[in-house]
């Protein structure tokens, strides 16, 4: 296992060492050199072909064109009679060649017969006897003079587009209209641009799934959003796998080992994330499976809070593990952190932005450690939410970003880097450096603006 940068040359062996003392052993990375080392790490994947039925939302590569004529035969736009010439017609077994003054009965979509010149319509039309007592069709009901015209009602081959013809260009997002036309053209799946599968494994035996929890049971946080989550950084979820907190299931969990009955439709998975056990605690584990594994560490500790005990490696087979902490806001800011620069990387997307907000209070300093806080926006400016421990969830659930508050802490005031939240709005973009609010123009009777505040007001009281 390669040691994260950092390490004193001549430490012990981190896979015999105790799980304190390898922890220990390392200068933690900084929060902007951890989302840089994560992102940097990730190579993109390779475009692939997926069923039309997976394509939606990803990128295409290459040109769906036209397989065939599309509609690929003439076809009846209209339940009715398929007919040949003027009225009235003999009436002919659906299907047949129809020589001129013969009709046959047409479904919409049905091919359109030999001879048949139109489409008369249902409605259109009424079944009569002629002098023999033999069917014939007329014209009536809701029928117009002249109808059919020639050509009335049948859909052309080729009149949508011509085999060979660009339908969309590579580039776009798919959407479902854009499924449902390369499927009509007769694809049954596309190139498209890669992006990470990602696979769940959760751990700890006191967590439990569902009910009202017992003392020294906690509710599985993780596995009703973790999910979705990835999907909204970029991700695949291709499954999650329940786990107790013995090394055994650990390095199993890791080891990825083929099932005895293989699921073609199984993917393999780029990234596995792993809850609780980054820690230096007896049932922490992840480290020495990696290091039993043959991976390398990318990063082992970020100098943040809350998730400074997030994990980032590399298995030898290429599968990155990313080891979140057992908290759930904790893990989540980890996951901000490294997951998604991380995933960014992996599917051809830029990293993920930064920017400033004004902060709406006075922040202290705490050296050595950057503090991710979820905030609201009260009146433009960025308030630190409520109840945002490491294992809670209530101020996160509310928040509008998180700001990313510096070792030597923020003013009132001051800009402060923020990011918005996976599933929330972008923040709203600061005004150019210099800029000033406009102001109203004094009216011409004399009457004066209104006295202004001197400086920015700590709106950080109001969510008390």
């Amino acid at each position: 296992m390669t040691a994260a940068p950092g390490d004193k040359p001549g430490s012990p062996d981190p896979t015999h060492a105790p799980a304190p003392d390898t922890h220990a052993k390392h200068l933690a990375h900084t929060w902007e050199e951890a989302r840089q080392a994560a992102f940097d790490s990730a190579t993109p994947i390779p475009p692939g072909r997926v069923p039309l039925a997976q394509a939606l939302g990803r990128v295409l590569v290459e040109d769906i064109t036209a397989l065939h004529d599309m509609p690929h035969y003439a076809s009846s736009a209209m339940d009715g009679w398929a007919v040949n010439g003027s009225g009235p017609w003999i009436v002919a077994e659906a299907g047949q060649r129809l020589a001129p003054h013969q009709a046959s009965p047409i479904v919409t979509g049905g091919l359109i017969p030999p001879g048949a010149k139109a489409v008369l319509r249902s409605e259109s039309a009424v079944l009569g006897t002629d002098d023999d007592g033999l069917p014939l069709l007329l014209t009536g009901g809701t029928a117009r003079p002249g109808e059919p015209r020639n050509g009335q009602h049948i859909r052309k081959a080729g009149e949508e587009a011509a085999a060979g013809e660009v339908l969309v260009k590579a580039g776009v997002t798919l959407n479902p209209a854009h499924l449902a036309f390369a499927a009509l053209a007769g694809y049954d799946d596309l190139l498209v641009r890669g992006k990470p599968v990602v696979k769940l494994l959760l751990t700890g035996s006191e967590v439990v799934a569902e009910g009202l929890p017992v003392p020294g049971q906690v509710r599985d946080t993780f596995g009703p959003q973790l999910a979705s989550v990835v999907a909204m950084l970029g991700g695949i979820f291709a499954g999650k796998e329940k786990i107790g907190d013995s090394y055994a299931e650990w390095l199993a969990g890791l080891e990825d080992l083929p099932p005895e009955v293989p699921d073609p439709a199984a993917l393999p998975a780029d990234v596995v994330i792993t809850t609780g056990g980054t820690g230096p605690s007896h049932t922490d584990h992840l480290r020495r499976a990696v290091s039993e594994l043959g991976g390398r560490l990318i990063i082992d500790g970020i100098a943040m809070r809350p998730g400074h005990p997030a994990v980032l490696a590399e298995l030898p087979d290429g599968r990155f593990v990313l080891g979140l902490p057992g908290n759930p806001l904790a893990a989540m800011m980890a996951l901000s952190t490294v997951g998604a620069p991380l995933l960014a990387g992996l599917g051809h997307a830029p990293l993920p932005p930064v920017q400033e907000v004004p902060c709406g209070t006075t922040l202290e300093p705490e050296p050595g450690r950057t503090r991710l806080l979820p905030f609201r926006l009260l009146y433009g400016m960025a308030s630190p939410a409520r109840h945002t421990g490491p294992g809670m969830m209530r101020g996160l659930a509310s928040a509008d970003g998180v700001m990313v508050v510096p070792p030597h802490g923020v003013q009132l005031g001051e800009p402060v880097p923020a990011f918005a939240l996976p599933w929330g709005p972008p923040l709203p973009v600061p005004e150019p450096a210099g800029a000033k609010a406009k102001t109203r123009t004094a009216a011409k009777d004399g009457v004066k603006d209104r006295a202004k505040p001197a400086g920015p007001v700590d709106w950080s009281a109001l969510l008390d």
